[in-house]
């Protein structure tokens, strides 16, 4: 089966804006050093909290430091965060959930257990309280905790489509034959959850981003690492907003909840992707069906009027 790119056009604009994020996190701290010709940290003592400006078009912070700066640079350890986050959570999900479900059996019945159990520690409070009790957190170790912790609800949706594929006529005829089941497993199941497998990872990397910021928020992280989880933490702890300082504090959040809502939009092209139901028609092939209707249904009033 051949894929093709979704036509709809909040999928393009979805695919365009997460790409556009992940440039920013690539060449951002070359961009603000080259181009911009300044770093997050250097201090303009002319210009203290000052607002939006031809110098500084996202104003300055309390301290005098650019806040695009900050943006551009913070990009890179938020979408990092979220991209490696993500794939630890849906890489857990995908292994526990799939092979739980097709092997069943005790094995099954402990990974489920497991699954369970995970799934009802309180995930949030239990980020706060391992991310306490380590000085100095840095974005990998951030990143491995909310992982870790993400994984279980995937698991458990994945556990329940892979035991509906389990008996299926394909795979009971591998089996007959000798095939190994991580071969059956890797090779013919995973290709058919390749569509949720996605959708899966794509939700991992804006829950990871979301966590991030939501630590960072609360004091938590490396004071050397930059991201708009620290930059909104920052602020918070300077009252911007109860001084004016929006500048300071609604950029950020607004590149978060663009990166959430781009996630969503490509959400719709994968889901148009793997659900044949939901997939758009080719408007010149509809077009093309309507015209050679009205030719048939012309023809067929021409005859009729003949008789």
């Amino acid at each position: 089966m051949t894929l093709r790119l979704p036509r709809s056009g909040k999928v393009r604009l979805g695919l365009t804006v997460f790409a556009l994020f992940v440039l920013v996190a690539l060449i951002g701290p070359w961009f603000v050093s080259t181009v911009l010709g300044t770093t997050p940290t250097r201090v303009d003592v002319q210009a203290i909290a000052a607002g939006p400006s031809w110098q500084h078009p996202l104003g300055t912070t309390t301290s005098g430091q650019d806040c695009l700066a900050q943006i551009i640079v913070g990009a890179r350890g938020s979408v990092f965060v979220g991209l490696f986050s993500g794939a630890i959570a849906t890489g857990l999900s995908a292994l526990i959930g799939v092979w739980s479900g097709f092997v069943g059996g005790l094995t099954d019945r402990v990974l489920n257990a497991f699954t369970n159990l995970v799934m009802t520690l309180p995930g949030f409070a239990l980020l706060i309280v391992v991310s306490g009790y380590v000085d100095n957190v840095g974005l990998v170790l951030i990143s491995v905790i909310i992982g870790v912790l993400e994984w279980p609800s995937g698991a458990r949706f994945l556990r329940a489509q892979t035991m509906s594929m389990r008996n299926r006529d394909f795979t009971l005829a591998l089996e007959t034959t000798g095939e190994s089941r991580w071969r059956i497993v890797l090779v013919e199941v995973l290709p058919h959850l390749y569509g949720i497998i996605s959708a899966m990872f794509l939700r991992a990397v804006v829950a990871g981003v979301f966590a991030e910021a939501s630590l960072a928020f609360l004091g938590i992280g490396s004071a050397d690492s930059v991201s708009w989880g620290t930059i909104i933490g920052q602020a918070q702890a300077q009252n911007a907003m109860l001084r004016g300082l929006w500048w300071w504090v609604l950029p950020p959040g607004l590149c978060i909840a663009l990166l959430g809502t781009a996630t969503a939009l490509v959400n719709f092209g994968l889901d148009e992707l793997s659900n044949p139901a939901l997939r758009t028609a080719n408007p010149k092939a509809v077009r093309l069906f309507n015209r050679r209707q009205q030719q048939t249904r012309a023809r067929a009033r021409k005859e009729a009027s003949a008789v």
